[in-house]
């Protein structure tokens, strides 16, 4: 009889036996899949599979939380079979008074009032609040959006602020030290000074995180106020050029500087 094997060795008893690694599932949520196509929101996915228009490899179904594997599962929306929409990015410059969301329950003007002529569904990367003007970006590549928001990439957000008051050094090294908000400390921001005028400060900011109104809660924080911010950069991408409310698609090049490819 042959020796047995190193590898068949059995464990001891102070040892765990080793476990697989988890594998990541290739399924999501039917909303979700549909929402991933690019030819609407989640929440138009839904309306859609409660109506009975979806089908799962033949099969009407609805239910929105149903697991899809993507190498498998055939879908149809209306009887035809889903197709993804080419990738598409935009690029918005966001006025003061619009809302980053598709309908708003207050029936203010949004986002998507002002692309009214794109056909392809894309969602915007992160939001800016009523107040907040400038850059957007709006895509259905959904991996992308995950990066560009997800905050362990750490990816820069710049902004313009005009402060209620004159902000002193001591003040400034605090935004840049971070400063601590009631959902935990920021992480240090970049903080350069542009101006001052008689009454007011005039400060750009770049921070790595994408917090509710953080900009805003880090200037109250050091006992001022934002007057006026507008958000200018994303990584490479900036605003120069485009005018208030108006959008383009990013270039190639602009694209490659996002992706890192």
């Amino acid at each position: 009889m042959r020796p047995p094997l190193r590898s068949e060795r059995p464990p001891r008893r102070d040892e765990e036996p080793r476990s697989e690694p988890a594998k990541r599932r290739p399924e999501k949520t039917l909303e979700r899949v549909l929402s991933k196509y690019g030819i609407g929101s989640r929440t138009q996915a839904r309306s859609w599979i409660h109506e009975g228009r979806v089908a799962v490899n033949g099969k009407v179904t609805e239910n929105p939380d149903q697991w899809i594997d993507f190498k498998t599962d055939k879908i149809t929306l209306d009887g035809q079979p889903l197709e993804a929409e080419r990738k598409l990015y935009l690029l918005l410059y966001k006025p003061k008074g619009y809302v980053t969301t598709f309908k708003d329950p207050d029936n203010r003007p949004t986002v998507y009032d002002l692309i009214k002529e794109i056909k392809v569904w894309v969602s915007p990367v992160g939001r800016l609040d009523l107040e907040t003007t400038g850059l957007i970006l709006l895509t259905n590549d959904t991996q992308l959006a995950e990066r560009l928001t997800n905050p362990d990439h750490k990816v820069p957000k710049t902004y313009q602020v005009k402060c209620s008051t004159l902000v002193t050094e001591e003040q400034l090294a605090a935004l840049r030290n971070g400063v601590e908000l009631s959902d935990g400390p920021t992480r240090p921001a970049i903080v350069n000074r542009l101006r001052d005028s008689e009454k007011y400060s005039f400060l750009e900011i770049t921070i790595t995180e994408g917090r509710n109104r953080q900009v805003r809660r880090m200037i109250e924080a050091i006992g001022s106020k934002v007057l006026k911010l507008t958000r200018i950069a994303i990584g490479p991408i900036r605003i120069e050029g485009l005018e208030i409310g108006k959008f383009r698609e990013l270039t190639l090049d602009e694209l490659k500087s996002l992706t890192g490819t």
